[in-house]
């Protein structure tokens, strides 16, 4: 795994240099409401993709950008998904509205999957020059320093993120779920990145996580990290978590994560 985390950070620290030269040089546009995509997006995937396929040029590969991009057939690259031992899950500017507005919270997010086994996961922040690493039972780093979770272990006390879908509904499950966490955590943030806040709870900087409108290659990489540093990830009802269809609920042990699948669960039971 060593030469396949080298490559996969030289390729997210080269796309992070990309969306920096294009600062302040784009245009954006809309692929759905409030849904933003820009140049900067797409250069910084091709960079990926040259990288990563030329130096693997046997594996699949899926980004964001791709047109009508899907988990389901991630060979999006050299072959289909069918035929690749390996493909690479990538995002190439988590964060995209944060970066048209000139806010430092987007990211690169780049895993690496062998079959359904996450196994190299890597997550840049160019503007910050963090560069998270993870390889699948090896443990998280930052910059190559060791990553653990935080020991908060009750909600009370916690420090909770959501990601919540560009144009999202008021009388929405999550804008519910929101104001239910809000209330009974200490502090809830939604900053912008899904791939930084799975790092932020593996770095200890964030206790819990949660979101169920998001992409594959939003957190694919950041699941790896995340668990890697000693988190629990699963589904939002605390069964297993399918990348296929990524709601989530993540914290930072044991204790913190039954009560954070509690707290979410109880719209539903409200509802019935």
């Amino acid at each position: 795994m060593h030469e396949f985390v080298t490559v996969c950070e030289k390729a997210a620290r080269a796309a992070g240099g990309v969306l920096l030269d294009w600062r302040g040089k784009f245009h954006v546009r809309e692929k759905g409401p409030a849904d933003l995509v820009t140049e900067a997006d797409e250069a910084s995937q091709e960079t990926i993709r040259q990288i990563l396929l030329g130096e693997f040029p046997e594996h699949g590969f899926v980004g964001e950008e791709d047109i009508d991009a899907d988990l389901t057939d991630v060979g999006g690259g050299s072959q289909s998904s069918s035929d690749c031992e390996y493909r690479w899950i990538v995002d190439p500017l988590d964060g995209t509205t944060n970066y048209v507005h000139g806010l430092q919270s987007y990211s690169v997010s780049i895993a690496l999957q062998r079959h359904s086994e996450l196994v190299v996961g890597v997550v840049f922040d160019p503007v910050l020059d963090e560069c998270y690493t993870a390889v699948a039972g090896q443990g998280a780093q930052l910059n190559g320093s060791p990553l653990h979770t935080s020991g908060v272990t009750r909600f009370q006390d916690a420090l909770v993120a959501t990601s919540l879908p560009p144009k999202v509904k008021p009388d929405s499950t999550e804008v519910r779920l929101f104001l239910e966490t809000m209330y009974r955590s200490q502090a809830i943030r939604r900053l912008g990145s899904a791939a930084l806040n799975l790092c932020y709870l593996a770095a200890g900087r964030l206790d819990g996580y949660w979101a169920m409108s998001i992409n594959a290659w939003d957190v694919a990489a950041g699941i790896l990290l995340a668990r890697e540093a000693g988190g629990i990830v699963t589904a939002i009802d605390g069964g297993a978590f399918d990348l296929d269809d990524p709601k989530f609920a993540a914290a930072a042990n044991l204790p913190l994560h039954g009560e954070l699948v509690q707290i979410l669960a109880l719209d539903a039971a409200r509802r019935i």
